[in-house]
């Protein structure tokens, strides 16, 4: 069984910082951290961002750090490099607030904007958005992931990503990448413990800066990965840019149709075309028995998707194995891909390559 990130992140702290007397994780220093399952074991890779002046110090903490994780159960391969510059200028998104307002406009090099939505938290509209994002990615699409899930962003977890995008001039912003997908995120600005206190201009400009002012490279698709509900970040996605569509995930439990509803009004007046709509925690096997029971209802997103002629475009099953994949930072299509609940990602995806969309 190969190590986890957490298993990871825990020996790591036990390397000191010889220069600011802290932890090297609790420093700051550790960027880019991936852990990937291999036939031989995990492969352990990450950055220590340092100042260039401190080179020949962090020497011996960056070896005494791939020796430790060489050392780890579990661990086949170790890559720890140091990066010796100066530390970029953050981009300040609290700044884009203040922007004039446009139009609709393209994002530069993006051909599809694809909205992942639901009418309520909880239903895990960012766990199917992570594989989706993945499983494109798997069939050879180029995938970028944008968390606009401001208030709650979780994609840098679930996607195994640390460390904090570049700005090389203040304005532009340097996205990171892990399992074949382009990341950007508020997440990756803050600390996960922080809360973002922001009222809603301020959102509104931090999201069209992390639209228009990230390089997203050349993309097949752009995945955008909305809040919950029906509030600022929705309108302001559909109203500053071209949106192909709009993806609406729910369980098949009556509160949550009832808010997916919602938010189906929210896209029809926003004139943001609805692409068909997902049962997620569709149904639960029992891992000991096999029993299969539906632990939130069956068949509601159906008949909602058949009522507003659009198709049902996937039954995800709940599954531990979803939940625990996304916590450790590599999702289920990545960790287990020939497992039944993977392949229904993997399904999704090929659908909606099928249908122009991926």
């Amino acid at each position: 069984m190969s190590v986890t990130r957490e298993e990871v992140l825990e020996r790591l702290r036990d390397i000191a910082d010889p220069v600011g007397g802290q932890d090297i994780v609790s420093a700051g220093l550790v960027r880019a951290l991936t852990v990937e399952d291999g036939p031989g074991g995990g492969a352990v890779r990450f950055v220590l961002e340092i100042d260039p002046a401190r080179a020949s110090a962090m020497e011996p903490a960056r070896a005494a750090a791939e020796t430790m994780l060489r050392a780890l159960p579990g661990v086949a391969a170790v890559s720890v490099v140091m990066t010796a510059h100066s530390a970029p200028k953050p981009p300040d998104l609290k700044s884009a607030a203040h922007a004039k307002p446009k139009g609709p406009e393209p994002v530069a090099g993006v051909d599809r904007i694809l909205a992942i939505a639901s009418g309520k938290g909880g239903v895990g509209k960012s766990t199917v958005a992570a594989n989706l994002a993945v499983a494109l990615a798997a069939e050879g699409r180029r995938v970028g992931l944008l968390d606009a899930d401001v208030y709650g962003p979780s994609q840098p977890r679930m996607l195994g990503i640390s460390g904090r995008p570049a700005s090389p001039d203040g304005k532009t912003i340097l996205p990171l990448r892990n399992h074949g997908v382009t990341l950007m995120s508020l997440g990756l600005m803050t600390r996960e413990d922080e809360a973002v206190v922001w009222r809603g201009p301020m959102l509104m400009g931090a999201l069209q800066q992390m639209l228009f002012q990230v390089q997203w490279g050349a993309l097949d698709v752009l995945i955008v990965d909305l809040p919950p509900g029906t509030g600022d970040v929705q309108m302001t996605l559909c109203q500053k840019t071209h949106v192909d569509g709009a993806i609406v995930v729910s369980t098949p439990q009556d509160i949550a149709l009832l808010d997916a509803r919602k938010g189906i009004d929210m896209f029809n007046k926003l004139g943001t075309p609805i692409v068909g709509l997902i049962e997620n925690m569709s149904t639960h096997v029992c891992t000991n028995c096999g029993h299969e029971e539906h632990i939130f209802g069956h068949g509601g997103v159906a008949r909602e998707a058949e009522k507003l002629g659009v198709p049902l475009l996937a039954e995800i099953p709940l599954h531990l194995d979803i939940r625990t994949a996304a916590d450790g930072g590599a999702p289920v299509v990545v960790s287990k891909p020939d497992a039944p609940q993977a392949r229904a990602f993997r399904d999704l995806a090929r659908r909606l390559i099928e249908m122009g969309l991926g």
